[in-house]
């Protein structure tokens, strides 16, 4: 990539799914971009494994959710993409339906300018190695059980969402709304995201260390 490109705010990004993903993991920040694009030039894609429809809905008893058609598959994704977004959910804990995600970051990553995850999201990257070294946060009602598939990780406990270098992690499902904005902050300008979230009717957390879902000991 070119130090003229690296200067520039991303353009094209990509959503990778997986069956049992969370719902507002996906769409918060999506709908966040969509709004962005009325400012900026934004492209966005959907990945999955194959291009057969992919359900929010996880195994639970009960459980509903929502179908998203993909744009491409993991392997047909294009080489060019500049922001990966993951999202986390219940389907995280498969970990055998997950592989194929899991293997597509671990080779994306080193393309990437900027990666992003929310909720256990981060526990994929965490399976991709992407994560080892960094500081992180996660799901908070999912804490302990995210770290242990990442000992190699700075797991911080008390976080809104934590930014180390181009990997941007965040707090449980809501939490990736106040992290996309303070990406878009970073990336465009703080009067591009309060045009955005003005637009949503939407109150910004814009404090990465205000988390007031964090247990009182973190």
């Amino acid at each position: 990539m070119s130090a003229a490109t690296a200067s520039k705010p991303p353009v094209k990004y990509a959503v990778a799914l997986f069956n049992g993903f969370q719902l507002l993991d996906v769409a918060g920040p999506l709908d966040i971009l969509a709004v962005l694009a009325q400012q900026v030039p934004i492209e966005v894609l959907v990945l999955a494994h194959t291009m057969d429809p992919v359900t929010s809905r996880t195994t639970r008893a009960g459980a509903v959710g929502q179908q998203v058609l993909p744009t491409h598959t993991f392997d047909s994704a294009p080489e060019d993409i500049e922001v990966l977004l993951i999202p986390g959910g219940g389907g995280t804990r498969d970990v055998e339906g997950t592989q194929p995600l899991v293997d597509y970051a671990a080779r994306a990553y080193p393309k990437l300018r900027y990666f992003l995850t929310v909720c256990t999201g981060t526990v994929l990257a965490a399976r991709a190695g992407i994560l080892d070294g960094k500081n992180v946060t996660t799901n908070k009602l999912a804490f302990d059980w995210a770290m242990t598939h990442g000992p190699k990780v700075n797991w911080i406990r008390r976080a809104r969402w934590v930014t180390d270098g181009n990997i941007w992690t965040s707090s449980g499902i809501s939490a990736g709304m106040d992290m996309a904005y303070g990406f878009v902050a970073d990336q465009y300008g703080e009067e591009a995201a309060a045009i955005a979230a003005h637009r949503q009717e939407y109150v910004r957390n814009t404090d990465p260390n205000n988390d007031p879902f964090a247990p009182e000991s973190a």
